[in-house]
């Protein structure tokens, strides 16, 4: 939905929280799931859709003309539009194990340029007049499988060919799609900090060289296509778990002249660590997702495992914890639950404050682990799970 129009600001949630892999499974969910997210929300008004395409979507898309037009029908019949694709997950996000294959293929794979690619052209045939759109992706790899420096110069190379693609879609259709790699703990960009330095450092110098070669252009016109094109899909869930203060973040990149593609609207779970703590958690160390865990000692140093399952068994190394925080999305409404809470008041007025001033354009509400949730917590509907969540972000937006 159309939140405010100077600056502009759109709001959606992510269609990842509905299963389904192929176009006919997404089409199922925006007809029976986002219509009635709709009817509670904006039962007037335009909505904004935040689509996952997977790849075996996005290649039964780009494919078929009479695919993508039906898609158009169903918008306008239902005043829907999207503006922003999740194009985080390349296969299967539900419904068996995902963990790090998530991240793959990852930047250094042609795979994940061309899907990517594909994407955009999508979006660009489905977005409205105006409307920037904005596509998620990996934050360049999973952190473990980057070995040596061809391996990130290959990175910046194809997300410097993406950039060049989307100048000239710009050109061509005359909208303006951007790509925001999404920082995630145990990723190739996990932090701020390491985010901003492979932006400076490598992607506006070898992913600048990428473009001039592509569009024949100088040095000075590879940095504005690159600025403009690439940014950062800022989850407010992962800046959290790094001990981050998301405003602080938020700030940070916008100092040095990262574009934020998106906001995701997302918490984590939170908690201390004693034995009762870590006793809480262990209903949320389930087979499908990773869920990475950081936890900062009495001392104030910072620890982190990969997966729950292996805080959870590493008692010696939970000595002396403080604070834990996992990579476990709540919804944003998550009072909590015993000793667990979440992250969410990480999410200050000044934080809103620096969204309404035009931090990006697009907002998105990402709480995509709702199968998954423990029976206790989880609400009896994903719809209505959804409409309050809508409802928090209102009332503290």
């Amino acid at each position: 939905m159309i939140l405010q129009h100077k600056p502009p600001l759109h709001l959606s949630y992510c269609l990842n929280i509905h299963p389904g892999e192929s176009w006919a499974e997404n089409l199922a969910a925006i007809r029976e799931k986002a219509v009635r997210v709709k009817q509670f929300v904006a039962p007037e008004g335009w909505f904004g859709l935040g689509l996952r395409l997977s790849a075996q979507a996005a290649a039964e898309l780009a494919g078929n003309a009479a695919l993508r037009n039906e898609a158009l029908d169903l918008f306008a019949e239902h005043q829907m539009y999207p503006f922003s694709v999740n194009a985080f997950p390349y296969g299967q996000f539900h419904a068996g194990p995902v963990k790090q294959n998530v991240y793959a293929p990852d930047w250094r794979s042609p795979a994940r340029r061309d899907y990517t690619m594909q994407v955009a052209d999508i979006l660009a045939g489905w977005l409205p007049e105006g409307v920037d759109g904005s596509i998620s992706t990996v934050p360049c790899s999973f952190k473990e499988w980057i070995t040596n420096p061809e391996d990130t110069a290959l990175m910046a190379e194809n997300l410097g060919a993406v950039a060049a693609y989307l100048a000239a879609l710009h050109e061509d259709t005359g909208r303006e799609i951007h790509l925001g790699l999404e920082p995630e703990p145990s990723c190739y960009l996990e932090t701020t900090a390491e985010t901003i330095a492979f932006f400076r450092d490598t992607l506006w110098t070898k992913g600048a060289d990428a473009v001039r070669k592509i569009r024949g252009c100088d040095a000075q016109q590879a940095g504005e296509i690159l600025r403009r094109h690439i940014g950062v899909c800022f989850d407010t869930c992962h800046v959290a778990l790094q001990f981050e203060d998301p405003l602080a973040a938020l700030r940070a990149y916008r100092a040095e002249g990262i574009r934020i593609s998106k906001v995701q609207l997302s918490a984590a779970l939170m908690t201390g660590g004693d034995k009762a703590c870590w006793d809480a958690l262990q209903p949320y160390a389930e087979g499908v997702y990773l869920h990475q865990v950081k936890a900062r000692t009495v001392a104030g140093a910072l620890r982190s495992w990969t997966d729950l399952p292996l805080a959870l068994a590493d008692e010696d190394g939970r000595y002396s914890v403080a604070e834990t925080r996992v990579h476990f999305h709540v919804p944003l409404f998550f009072q909590g639950n015993g000793p667990l809470a979440s992250t969410v008041s990480t999410l200050t007025p000044d934080f809103f404050r620096e969204l309404r001033q035009g931090a990006t354009s697009h907002a998105e509400i990402e709480t995509y682990t709702f199968d998954v949730l423990p029976a206790e917590i989880r609400p009896a509907d994903v719809v209505g799970s959804i409409a309050r969540e809508f409802t928090w972000v209102a009332e503290n937006l």
